[in-house]
C-alpha cells in the first residue's frame, strides 16, 4: 500500500522540500495567473527537479490548502518525510551540541516559529513528545517558512527519559522556567546545551521540570510578564551562541 500524501502550500515551504528531497514531491500546483519573479523560480526549480507541476485556479488552490490558508499560489502534494529516530541523533551529535526540547507544544504556528528560530541560530536538532503536542503539518511547515525542511526533528515517547539519555551523553539539560533559580545572565551555557521549554500556558510538566539539571529564568525588565514561547526559544538560543561566540574569541 502506498502512503498517503500530505498537503504542503506556500512559496518558501514548498520551495525548502523542492531543495532538500524533490522525489517526494508528487506533484505541484500552481496559481496560472501569478507570473512575478518568485513563482518564476519556483517553476525553474520544479523544473530542474522533474516534478509535475498543473496549473490551477484560486478556487483549486483553496480546495487544497483550504480556504483559510495562505498559499500564496503553491501547493504541492508531498509524501511525508522519514523522521528521525532518537538514537540515531544521539550517534551523531557534535562535541558542542545545541539541542531544543519542547514540551507538548499545540498551537501548530508556535511549532513553526520554533523552527525558524532554531534554524535562524544553528540548533543541532528539536526534540519533541509524541503525545500532547502538535506534528509537523502543513500549516506548522509554511510558518516555518522552510525550516521544516532544514532543521532535524525527533519525536520521541517520553521526555523524561530523552533527557536523562542526553546528559549521560553529557549534555547540559536547563529548563526555560518563570520561576528559575538562576536568571538568563548569570547561567553558563557555553558547553553541550539543550534547552527544555514547556507549553503555551502550562510551562513545563513537573517530571520534565525535575529532570532538568538547572532552571533558569529569562529577566523580564518591562512591564509584561512572559513571552510568547518561540519568543522564549529565541533569547535563550541566542544567549547560548552569544557565550559560545565570547569563550571562544
Amino acid at each position: 500500500m502506498s502512503e498517503p500524501l500530505r498537503v504542503l502550500f506556500g512559496l518558501h515551504a514548498v520551495t525548502a522540500r523542492l531543495r532538500a528531497d524533490p522525489a517526494s514531491v508528487r506533484e505541484l500546483h500552481v496559481d496560472a495567473a501569478r507570473q512575478d519573479g518568485r513563482m518564476k523560480d519556483l517553476l525553474r526549480l520544479a523544473g530542474e527537479r522533474g516534478v509535475r507541476v498543473i496549473a490551477s485556479d484560486d478556487r483549486r488552490l483553496d480546495a487544497l490548502a483550504g480556504a483559510q490558508s495562505r498559499h500564496q499560489g503553491a501547493v504541492a502534494r508531498v509524501l511525508p518525510r522519514s523522521a528521525l529516530a532518537f538514537d540515531d541523533l544521539l550517534e551523531t551529535l557534535p562535541p558542542l551540541p545545541l539541542l531544543l526540547l519542547l514540551d507538548g507544544i499545540q498551537d501548530p504556528r508556535n511549532l513553526g516559529a520554533l523552527l525558524r528560530v532554531a534554524d535562524a541560530m544553528g540548533v543541532d536538532a528539536v526534540i519533541a513528545p509524541r503525545d500532547r503536542a502538535v506534528g509537523i503539518g502543513a500549516t506548522v511547515e509554511k510558518v516555518a517558512s522552510g525550516a521544516a525542511e532544514s532543521v532535524r526533528y525527533v519525536v520521541v515517547t517520553n521526555l523524561a527519559r530523552t533527557i536523562e539519555a542526553l546528559q549521560q551523553k553529557g549534555v547540559w539539560c536547563v529548563a526555560a522556567d518563570g520561576e528559575g533559580e538562576e536568571d538568563l545572565f548569570s547561567a553558563r551555557l557555553q558547553g553541550p546545551l539543550a534547552w527544555v521549554l514547556g507549553a503555551e500556558g502550562a510551562g513545563l510538566r513537573r517530571l520534565t521540570r525535575e529532570r532538568c539539571d538547572a532552571r533558569v529564568r529569562i529577566p523580564m525588565l518591562g512591564t509584561v510578564e512572559s513571552v510568547n514561547v518561540s519568543v522564549a526559544a529565541g533569547i535563550c538560543l541566542f544567549e547560548a551562541r552569544r557565550q559560545r561566540a565570547c569563550a571562544a574569541a
